[in-house]
């Protein structure tokens, strides 16, 4: 068995303005199938890649936990992805996921906020990064002791139909794969698919059954996916797939827990919100059986603002508000 090696032909082409390893000061590796340090959990994947073409640290490919969601992410599905990304790399597991916009690259950056190592699979070559404003998130990765990975060459452009092709490459690494946010169509699905195929756990965040960037999320649960309906059910799955203490576990989320207290569970605006997104008209209509006051748009905006700063809640991009 021959040992994994450094690529020493980056004369093939020169390189792009996208070149996470220069810029970074990472490693840049060619991995074959044959080569030892080449992760054996790939094998799982249907028509496992025969190259791995590597910018950063090749031992950062060890089994983790893959969190993936929608693009068009709301406050909610970006919230999850980076609770539980955090959680999971406090504890020291790898976090896996896709690089896209929203709950990906939420994933991707708690973990690395929180100490811990990501790993990035492209759908096209490492030197074509896609989207191109995530450019700065990989070469942070890398510097960060992640990887950016792809089964392309370095230059290799990201065509559409890649991006389904490397799902299974996240779902085969990832001991289990959690979705936060997804509606209907979703690509999301086919990394559900993926992992189902490689036998791995499929983990679900369920979402209110009126947002339709959850209904995706809600049929997988119908269907028969794991769900993770608080704190203490990720606990007890990173328990089951790594070892992780219930208690330490349970603990990464004081922040979280100490946020939801300081807001009272007798604010009936934050409970709303909790339980879906609302517009201004709807928000207004429960003030004014809340407040018992003329003045209840006042009373709302007071509680909208201090929930808002406290990290409860959020306001959409369609102008609405609800939970993070």
């Amino acid at each position: 068995m021959s040992g994994m090696r450094t690529d020493s032909r980056l004369g093939v082409s020169p390189p792009s303005a996208g070149d996470l390893s220069k810029r970074s000061g990472g490693p840049r590796t060619v991995l074959a199938r044959t080569d030892q340090g080449y992760p054996s959990a790939l094998e799982r994947a249907a028509d496992p890649p025969e190259r791995l073409y590597v910018a950063g640290a090749v031992d950062a490919l060890e089994e983790g936990i893959a969190i993936v969601g929608a693009r068009r992410s709301t406050p909610y599905g970006l919230g999850c992805a980076a609770r539980f990304a955090r959680a999971a790399a406090e504890h020291g597991v790898v976090v896996i996921s896709g690089g896209a916009r929203g709950c990906d690259a939420a994933a991707h950056r708690a973990a690395m906020e929180a100490g811990g190592r990501t790993v990035a699979f492209l759908g096209g070559g490492c030197d074509r990064p896609y989207p191109a404003e995530h450019e700065g998130l990989f070469r942070q990765i890398v510097a960060s002791g992640g990887a950016v990975v792809s089964e392309h060459a370095w230059d290799e452009p990201p065509l559409p139909y890649r991006f389904r092709l490397r799902n299974r490459l996240i779902a085969s690494l990832a001991r289990a794969t959690l979705i936060v946010e997804a509606g209907l169509p979703s690509g999301t699905f086919s990394t559900a698919d993926e992992a189902l195929a490689a036998d791995r756990d499929v983990l679900v965040v369920p979402g209110a059954i009126t947002s339709a960037s959850s209904r995706g999320a809600n049929r997988l649960l119908y269907q028969g996916a794991t769900p993770i309906v608080d704190d203490e059910a990720f606990a007890d799955a990173l328990f089951s797939l790594f070892g992780c203490l219930k208690q330490e576990c349970v603990s990464s989320f004081g922040e979280t827990a100490a946020v939801a207290k300081a807001d009272g569970p007798d604010d009936p605006i934050v409970e709303a919100l909790r339980a879906q997104a609302l517009n201004m008209e709807e928000l207004y209509e429960i003030a004014r059986a809340g407040c018992g006051r003329i003045d209840a748009r006042e009373w709302l905006m007071e509680r909208l603002v201090r929930a808002e700063g406290a990290g409860a809640i959020a306001r959409y991009p369609d102008g609405r508000w609800g939970p993070c």
